[in-house]
């Protein structure tokens, strides 16, 4: 952790003091990188030490021995102004924009979304990455031209939320969980096409939702292993035949994005599916940008309008900025597993 003075808001910039910042899997990929959790132990001054595989070294080239940032959104309380911008002292507000594992945080004021009188900080800590996240799952689908979606580690708090959004819109979701537990989670919720992939019978349980959905686009969070192959083989599956047989499957367009990385390992693509298909990465600001102002600007609306409803979060906890270091705490949440979401509370480290 690093100290610095507090600035003073200049121009159009807002201070905000810090009250609430989740801690999201796009953090820990800036924190921890491919870092084995299981491996962090203490060391003097109250970093942590790590193992990191071999593999993995190429792609920390850039990043070795330089101090990042880290904390994508949070909210906390506007304490000063600097002259040109809106009067927003003492007004609640949630913000996206790095580095909000802080005590205090300076951003132009138009960075900033003020949140309705009776919003908590930890209500409106988590309004951008999630809620967006899932907002633009069904808006690509729309503009790519698909009817219904397949998505993985379907009961994390992102999952739960696609799920509500999925039921209010009419939209086909497949959800993939891996366990019977995380299976009842989401059927408390009313999801109707849940696939255990801890079953032995994953596949054809997989190939019968996606065939009852018409699904033909899926997000998965895992990213290694087999399961982006598995999907779209139950998607070719499904797939009408072509009038004629080719050796190139079906006409039918089958599209997987990877947008995590719970499993590290490789990602393992069994061919059998034809030529019609597509595997490749999705960002939430690239997506942004393919989708346009006025859709962004629907997506923001109805977050803020659906806040403590479709896109609520839950943590499993709260702690302090200096809690984040401790090998108990990381190894928690680093697992990145249903359940296990954090939320930082800086207030809790001052004096």
């Amino acid at each position: 952790m690093i100290e610095e003075p507090v600035p003073e808001p200049t121009g159009s910039q807002v201070l905000i003091s810090v009250e609430a910042t989740p801690i999201n899997p796009s953090d820990l990929g800036v924190l921890l990188g491919p870092a084995d959790p299981a491996t962090l132990t203490s060391v003097d001054g109250g970093g942590l030490d790590g193992r990191v595989s071999e593999r993995a070294l190429p792609i920390l080239r850039d990043r070795l021995d330089r101090a990042l940032p880290v904390g994508n959104e949070g909210a906390g309380t506007v304490i000063a102004a600097g002259p040109d911008a809106p009067d927003l002292t003492d007004q609640r507000v949630s913000l996206v924009g790095g580095a909000m594992w802080s005590d205090f945080r300076l951003v132009d004021a138009a960075a900033v979304i003020p949140l309705p009188g009776e919003t908590t900080a930890a209500d409106g800590a988590a309004l951008f990455i999630n809620p967006m996240t899932a907002l633009s799952m069904v808006e690509t689908m729309r503009a790519e031209n698909h009817t219904a979606l397949v998505h993985t580690a379907a009961a994390s708090n992102l999952g739960q939320m696609l799920v509500k959004i999925c039921q209010a819109d009419g939209v086909g979701l497949v959800n993939i969980v891996r366990s019977a537990a995380q299976s009842a989670t989401l059927r408390e919720l009313g999801a109707e096409h849940v696939v255990d992939s801890s079953l032995p019978d994953f596949t054809d349980r997989l190939a019968e939702a996606v065939a009852a959905t018409g699904a033909t686009l899926a997000f998965d969070a895992v990213g290694g292993g087999t399961l982006a192959s598995d999907i779209l083989a139950a998607m070719e599956s499904c797939a009408e035949p072509a009038a004629h047989w080719t050796p190139y499957g079906s006409t039918t367009h089958k599209q997987v994005y990877i947008y995590g990385s719970l499993d590290m390992g490789p990602t393992m693509i069994q061919r059998s599916f034809g030529l019609r298909w597509s595997v490749g990465g999705f960002l939430l600001t690239d997506a942004l940008g393919r989708l346009g102002g006025e859709t962004i600007g629907k997506m923001r609306n109805r977050v803020l309008a659906e806040l403590k409803t479709t896109f609520a979060s839950s943590y499993a906890e709260t702690i302090g900025l200096g809690d984040v270091l401790d090998p108990v705490h990381m190894t928690s949440f680093a697992k990145r597993s249903t359940g296990s979401k954090y939320l930082i509370d800086p207030s809790r480290d001052r004096p």
